[in-house]
């Protein structure tokens, strides 16, 4: 375990965070929930005492009120303690659920929504004993049992000091009227519940950051979940290379099949070798159906001359097609006037062959900028 914790020291990535969320596990303060149940009911206590005082003496003096038709009639008894009750839920159903709607708005705000049942489903791993004791053990679990132990202790003195200092106070609540006993009553534990609230501020301005330092400390992942979780990201790199690889050769398979179909294949004799394909019925510009460096190269020279297509030495003119133009795209407007050129050397060498005559290839100018291979002019001194 030791071992383990100390390999994680890489934050968490966002999917991992992402997949926490989706368990359940978001950064949650109970404290914080306290902190705006009690702070909520605090404060509907101050705005509504004086209607919540006159609305609770008259439910009390019509619950102590002597009516002789009672003793008639015993049935009515049940049917008054019933109407009884339901007044008092009328009255104290909605602060519950108040102060409910506020306390889930803070835990929304702390940790944000998420909505997810799979907390709920059963995890038999944790129903064994060894687990249940390495959980209590754990350094969270226990910092989690300090700290309430801790609110429990503060709470509870602040409780009795309090009550301690206005021991005087309540006695004096029964040798007063009903409504000034009420009113008093509300105003004692409205104060006794502001000291309260103050305590639960405190807790909750550390529990908030420490609950997401916690959460982040647990989320922590190791080079190895990091290294696992980018490769089931991005796929395996030895599976990719081979797929690149496949693609790679049906590509070059895909160009050799259309070099017999060429009319020109233009070569650097040792790096580079493109083939151009021009319909005038069809085409705007001659068109690129191959290209190739190094071997591929002579890969297609060799289908070039199986198939007896004319092979034009003309390094400029390659390297430059090689570098701008791509396969089955129409050559750069750049390149017009130099592919024009080799191309009427086509068909005039075709000519020539069927006369029986030579035809020497021609001196193809690359226009200046375009050519890689170029040498660079030498800056005037």
């Amino acid at each position: 375990m030791a071992d383990d914790a100390q390999d994680r020291q890489l934050p968490a990535t966002a999917r991992k965070i992402e997949k926490a969320r989706a368990d359940g596990q978001v950064p949650r303060s109970r404290d914080l929930g306290h902190l705006t149940a009690l702070a909520t009911g605090v404060a509907l206590l101050a705005a509504l005492a004086p209607r919540w005082t006159a609305w609770a003496g008259q439910l009390l003096s019509d619950g102590l009120r002597f009516d002789a038709q009672l003793l008639a009639r015993p049935g009515s008894m049940s049917e008054r303690l019933a109407e009884m009750a339901l007044q008092m839920l009328i009255g104290i159903v909605p602060l519950g659920a108040v102060i409910a709607a506020v306390s889930v708005a803070a835990a929304v705000l702390s940790g944000g929504w998420n909505f997810t049942l799979k907390p709920l489903s059963p995890q038999l791993g944790k129903l064994g004993p060894i687990a249940g004791l390495q959980r209590m053990l754990s350094p969270t679990h226990l910092a989690e049992m300090a700290k309430a132990c801790l609110l429990a202790v503060l709470l509870g003195a602040v409780g009795l000091t309090y009550l301690h200092a206005q021991i005087g106070s309540f006695s004096t609540l029964t040798s007063q009227p009903l409504p000034a006993a009420l009113a008093s009553a509300g105003a004692l534990v409205q104060g006794g519940l502001t000291l309260l609230l103050l305590v639960l501020v405190v807790f909750a301005l550390v529990d908030v950051p420490l609950q997401r330092h916690l959460l982040a400390k647990r989320l922590r992942m190791s080079f190895e979940e990091l290294k696992k979780e980018h490769k089931d990201v991005e796929g395996n790199t030895e599976v990719k290379a081979k797929i690149r690889l496949r693609m790679r050769e049906m590509a070059n398979r895909r160009m050799l099949a259309a070099v017999p179909k060429a009319d020109l294949v233009v070569m650097n004799p040792t790096h580079f070798a493109v083939a151009l394909k021009y319909d005038e019925a069809a085409m705007a510009a001659p068109r690129v159906v191959a290209k190739g460096a190094d071997l591929m190269a002579f890969r297609i020279r060799d289908a070039a001359q199986k198939a007896q297509v004319p092979v034009l030495q003309a390094p400029p003119l390659a390297r430059a097609l090689y570098a701008h133009a791509e396969v089955d795209q129409e050559i750069p407007a750049a390149l017009f006037g130099a592919v024009a050129q080799v191309l009427a050397w086509v068909y005039q060498l075709r000519g020539s062959m069927a006369a029986g005559r030579a035809m020497p290839p021609p001196e193809v100018e690359v226009p200046a900028g375009l050519d890689p291979g170029a040498p660079k002019p030498v800056p005037e001194a």
